[in-house]
């Protein structure tokens, strides 16, 4: 993945770098030699937007993601229930309201397990269901505080369903977990990404209403790393919430900032803070992704299950001014924008604080980037902006993103060849567990434009093979800032690889998912399968 050397037959490991390939290693001595057979090595790939402590916590719940009917959802509500002794919080993941015709409802859930305190994760991560009695510790008050998110029936009554930021009247009940809880999740989550031949993860938001574990959360990766349980190269990403008034605004201009000054790139190859997150709408499975035209019924009609066009969690005065101060105080941007409305929302406001304060390489990103309109592109080129795609969401729900969005607007979703010819730096990522994490598999589908399902999304917005590997090595290690150590093979880069039981150029397109990761090579050390 070097464009100065597209291939090479041999490479030297020293002290878990890279010492050399080909004719830089000749006479050297070593001390083990492995002969791979033919075999294709790559770059370790790089998943720049996951979410590991909530994957490894949600492979440890029942999980509501294969129920396809409300009888089965309900079923399934019901034995988790059973198997929690006492009054104990029952957790479960994975629901999805589209196949079941509409949202469960509290009185749902207490039909299967009256009196328990349920806490239902939406598997978009961006809505939750809750029972009677976790509604009953919540003050009028406190619903009332947080907004359009308390969805509520004709009467005015909560329904159970919490959305984007109303979770939290939620999540403070059942939060937080402790740290070994935490660790474990971790090191679930870091092995899972070792067998997909992942080896470095931008942690997409920790310590946050929708995605945290704990006020203390960073410390658990912490404890991961020096208990060796910390499986893959991590960077984590800090919420925006946490920047507060920092007392040096006259000196330095720096309004804002997290205590110490902590900004993005300090840690060191193993862990590190990456970029400042922030979230401007929700997603396009709880239908909360803000668009500048309303969602689709299948047939058409308009509208959707909360009706119109989604949520914009900021208005623009008070979006730029939290952008503004974050670029100040040197944060790298990670702005979550699916819907094109929030698109134009990052826009503006990176354009902005790029203007009243300019930062060379400063690589802002764009979270998600999921619904781009043509006249957006060169926009979003001129700001400077990383396009942080999940192609696996559209192999897994494009056939519910094309009804939703409609001819025109599906062909707009999660691109790949508009941003590369107009110049957008393209970063692949898997946003765990909200879709299949292996990078082989949103290759696949970036080469061939196809949902699970067989229809086509897309079509014209297609890559080449080369330049699918590509978002998930040299352009996701771009947009983590960590290019000068990884995403490609190098002298003098991590000696990160992942040794593939075929070449992804030589296989039909529809077989590069198949693909057998035989080993994963992290600092020189084999940490999956053999070789």
């Amino acid at each position: 993945m070097d464009p100065a050397r597209p291939a090479a037959s041999r490479l030297g490991v020293w002290r878990g770098r890279i010492a050399g390939l080909d004719e830089e290693v000749d006479g050297l001595r070593a001390r083990r030699t492995v002969d791979l057979g033919g075999a294709t090595v790559l770059p370790g790939f790089v998943d720049a937007h996951s979410h590991l402590a909530w994957t490894g916590m949600a492979a440890r719940m029942a999980d509501l993601s294969q129920c396809r009917t409300r009888d089965a959802v309900l079923d399934a509500v019901g034995r988790a229930a059973a198997a929690v002794p006492g009054d104990g919080w029952v957790d479960l993941a994975g629901y999805d309201q589209r196949s079941l015709g509409g949202h469960l409802t509290r009185d749902d859930l207490e039909s299967v397990a009256p009196g328990r305190r349920l806490y239902v994760r939406h598997i978009s991560g961006h809505a939750c269901l809750v029972s009677d009695a976790v509604l009953a510790t919540v003050t009028g008050d406190e619903l009332a505080a947080a907004g359009p998110g308390v969805v509520r029936d004709a009467s005015g009554r909560p329904t159970g369903l919490l959305e984007e930021g109303a979770m939290a009247v939620a999540r403070a009940r059942r939060l937080p977990y402790t740290l070994d809880e935490i660790v474990t999740a971790v090191e679930t989550a870091g092995r899972e990404c070792l067998a997909q031949g992942i080896t470095t993860v931008a942690e997409a938001g920790i310590v946050t209403d929708l995605a945290g574990s704990s006020p203390v959360e960073l410390a658990a990766y912490q404890v991961a790393r020096e208990q060796g349980r910390l499986p893959v190269r991590v960077q984590t990403m800090i919420p925006a919430a946490m920047l507060r008034p920092s007392g040096a605004a006259v000196g330095d201009g720096i309004a804002r900032a997290i205590d110490l000054g902590l900004r993005t790139g300090l840690g060191d190859d193993r862990l590190s803070i990456g970029a400042l997150k922030l979230w401007l709408d929700g997603g396009m499975m709880a239908r909360t992704a803000a668009l500048t035209s309303p969602y689709l019924t299948p047939d058409g009609t308009g509208g959707s299950g909360t009706g119109g066009s989604g949520q914009l969690a900021f208005g623009d005065d008070e979006l730029a001014a939290l952008i503004l101060d974050a670029h100040r105080a040197g944060w790298q941007l990670a702005i979550h924008a699916i819907g094109d409305a929030a698109v134009d929302q990052a826009i503006a406001v990176v354009t902005a604080a790029q203007a009243a304060h300019p930062r060379p390489d400063v690589r802002h990103r764009v979270e998600h980037c999921g619904l781009v309109r043509p006249e957006q592109l060169p926009r979003l080129a001129a700001a400077g902006l990383t396009a942080v795609v999940q192609p696996t969401f559209l192999d897994a729900f494009g056939d519910d993103y094309t009804a939703i969005m409609g001819p025109e607007r599906s062909g707009w979703m999660y691109r790949g060849r508009s941003f590369l010819d107009h110049g957008i730096p393209v970063a692949g990522s898997s946003d765990r567990p909200v879709a299949d994490g292996a990078p082989l598999r949103a290759v696949r589908f970036m080469v061939e434009r196809t949902s699970s399902g067989g229809a086509p999304v897309g079509a014209e917005e297609a890559l080449t093979v080369d330049e699918a590997l590509a978002a998930y090595t040299t352009g996701s290690a771009y947009a983590c800032r960590v290019d000068d150590v990884a995403g490609s093979l190098a002298a003098g880069k991590l000696a990160d690889l992942v040794v593939l039981g075929a070449d992804p150029r030589d296989v039909a397109p529809a077989d590069i998912a198949a693909v057998p990761v035989v080993a994963t090579v992290l600092g020189g050390d084999v940490v999956h399968g053999s070789i």
